[in-house]
């Protein structure tokens, strides 16, 4: 490591960096309607504050066209009640998903997902979006609506019966909405990642009128103000484990998800919820059988597990059973365990495979043609597998994820799907409890998938619109952006010391040791002396030689924000609870009625404050969705 360092210090050999170094220069952008994240969420936030006539500029750390979770592709839409073939009420299936859990849900976010989802689905349809059929390519599938051509889920009909969520294209949507933006003027500023927020007048907790940000490529400064402001980053995937050898960060999410959004809200005195919550780390290890190296995962919807002799296991893909005849109670309560044992006894011989020849073949050119084709990281996989030779009709996928069982405890991660936790608390405008601020997508608490971002983010683009029109003009701090600028500066001031993943590494080890599976306070206050020993005697030690690592640097100083945040969180909650997947040795009462709650912190004058917002804070949905929207008139048609 030292001689690749000393190399690229070399006045005789020094690498040319492709971008003119702009260290210290500054931009200064002023719009009405400010976008941080160009993902799902923030594409649909600066669309439809767009539509409303205003001025909107949006800032993406990657490239829009393919950031964000949903860049790569998606093959479904879920929980889009709200649809003339649906045979569930929008309503009741809202009161459903907030139900869920325990109560520790977004029951607003989830309201307007099953009134808007739809409405956003066609939407996107008339951007270029691919969401039907149109070519009869699957004519007489199960689940295709022969008159609409839309694709439902075979597997959610078989345990709901509900027809809630589509089968779509959805490669196609990030490059439609991307296209779109550009349609309406929006100002779109990519490889921008946005440090901090904006204060009015500097003072913590006051509105918010802008923010900063630094150019990953050229290393310029960008000050951004702004009447209104939608934050829609993602949440971060590397806070508990982090190995660059293995699976790049041992994290299925990407190493540019760090927590951003929480990190800026939280020093600019934004409520934050949930924050103590995290789950098993399942999926991307690199130490484990990756789920999309077999047969596993919502892509894989019908494909049936069976043992090396080709005896059917009772369950299918991550543990829900693939047909009615083959599911099996006590394997969907603990499938991991049921299995395990089913080895161990004789009865399921070793290894386990996919068994596409035995899917009808209808739903198996659909699985391997078209919906591992739109899901996310998949396409390159099968790819590489067509390429490769493999046939699905006559081939079987190994598949070891039903025996590996969980991850150790240490390894966990703030955003795993049905644990979904932290995030902005919001109210019906999905605005923050600090002015102008609003949150959108996986910036709100227990956020949801695709539908979820995409139709609150178009939410939160209306909202933070209106508030616009009438807001005052913006009175920000030059003090306060001298001081980020000197944050920002400071790793690429030093020649030696303390690298990103050198940093990345401490954090995460901090994290394992003292906030894993089981936990008392004095856990988390030596997890706290830690981290402060970090931020005081190593931090400032931190250097970077270029953009790029200027920007991982920046990360990591969020993602070690993020986990204070989440110790003050877990120090607030003086109860277990296994819909946080939060057990406290010291207080080992598991859910009692008296912290069915939700904890918020914030800072208050740099000071921790804890709060708490009962449950069913948002009240009733349907009244109160509607009465916050009278002027909502669903799909655009202009």
């Amino acid at each position: 490591m030292a001689l690749f360092h000393e190399f690229f210090k070399q006045e005789t050999h020094p690498p040319e960096w492709p971008y003119p170094i702009l260290y210290d220069e500054e931009q200064e952008i002023d719009t009405d309607v400010l976008v941080i994240g160009g993902g799902m969420a923030g594409c649909w936030a600066a669309i439809s504050a767009a539509r409303k006539g205003l001025k909107v500029a949006m800032v993406e750390k990657s490239a829009t066209i393919r950031s964000g979770a949903v860049g790569p592709g998606v093959d479904h839409w879920c929980d889009t009640p709200n649809h003339p073939l649906s045979k569930v009420d929008p309503d009741e299936w809202a009161r459903r998903l907030t139900g869920s859990n325990g109560g520790y849900n977004c029951g607003i976010g989830r309201q307007i997902q099953c009134r808007e989802d739809y409405d956003t689905l066609l939407e996107l349809e008339k951007m270029g979006g691919k969401i039907r059929d149109a070519e009869d390519q699957w004519q007489g599938a199960e689940g295709r609506d022969e008159e609409t051509k839309f694709m439902f889920s075979p597997r959610n009909n078989a345990f709901h019966e509900s027809n809630v969520v589509f089968r779509v294209w959805g490669t196609t949507f990030k490059p439609a909405l991307q296209k779109e933006c550009l349609r309406l003027g929006v100002s779109i500023y990519d490889r921008v990642m946005v440090t901090s927020l904006l204060n009015e007048k500097g003072i913590q907790g006051a509105r918010i009128v802008g923010a900063t940000g630094i150019n990953t490529r050229t290393g310029e400064f960008m000050v951004f103000t702004s009447r209104a402001t939608v934050l829609s980053t993602g949440v971060p995937g590397s806070i508990w484990v982090f190995n660059t050898e293995l699976a790049g960060i041992s994290s299925h999410q990407s190493r540019a998800l760090s927590g951003d959004g929480n990190a800026m809200a939280w020093k600019a005195g934004v409520s934050l919820t949930m924050m103590e919550k995290s789950g098993l780390l399942g999926i991307g290890t690199g130490y484990k059988h990756k789920w999309y190296g077999g047969a596993g995962d919502a892509s894989y919807e019908n494909v049936q597990l069976v043992d090396a002799n080709g005896k059917k296991l009772p369950v299918g893909n991550q543990g829900w059973g693939v047909n009615p005849q083959y599911v099996d109670r006590q394997a969907r309560a603990g499938p991991w365990q049921v299995i395990r044992d089913g080895v161990l006894k004789g009865e399921y011989a070793l290894p386990f495979y996919g068994d596409f020849p035995g899917m009808p073949e209808m739903e198996r050119n659909i699985t391997w043609g078209m919906m591992l084709q739109e899901e996310s990281v998949t396409k390159i996989i099968v790819d590489t597998y067509n390429e490769a030779g493999f046939d699905p009709s006559k081939d079987q996928l190994m598949n070891y994820q039903l025996i590996e069982g969980a991850s150790p405890p240490q390894w966990r991660a703030i955003d795993i799907p049905g644990t979904r936790g932290s995030g902005i608390m919001i109210d019906w405008d999905l605005k923050s409890d600090v002015e102008g601020l609003y949150a959108a997508g996986s910036q709100l608490f227990a956020t949801g998938d695709t539908s979820f971002a995409a139709s609150t983010g178009r939410y939160a683009g209306r909202k933070a619109a209106d508030y616009a029109r009438q807001a005052d003009k913006p009175d920000i701090s030059k003090d306060q952006i001298l001081r980020e600028k000197a944050r920002v500066y400071a790793p690429i001031r030093r020649s030696d010391g303390v690298e990103w993943k050198e940093l990345h590494a401490g954090i995460a080890k901090t994290m394992q040791y003292f906030c894993s599976e089981y936990k008392t306070e004095s856990l988390f206050n030596l997890a706290l002396h830690s981290l402060k020993d970090i931020e005081e005697n190593w931090v400032p030690k931190l250097y970077a030689l270029d953009p790029h690592k200027l920007l991982r640097s920046l990360e990591d100083l969020s993602i070690l924000t993020y986990a204070q945040i989440v110790l003050h969180a877990s120090l607030a909650r003086k109860a277990s609870s296994r819909y946080l997947d939060f057990y406290r040795i010291d207080y080992p009462a598991l859910d009692p009625p008296e912290w069915s709650k939700f904890i918020t912190v914030r800072l208050e004058n740099d000071k921790v404050t804890v709060g708490e917002v009962p449950l069913d804070y948002c009240g009733n949905l349907k009244a109160n969705y509607e009465a916050n929207n009278r002027d909502y008139a669903g799909v655009y048609t202009g």
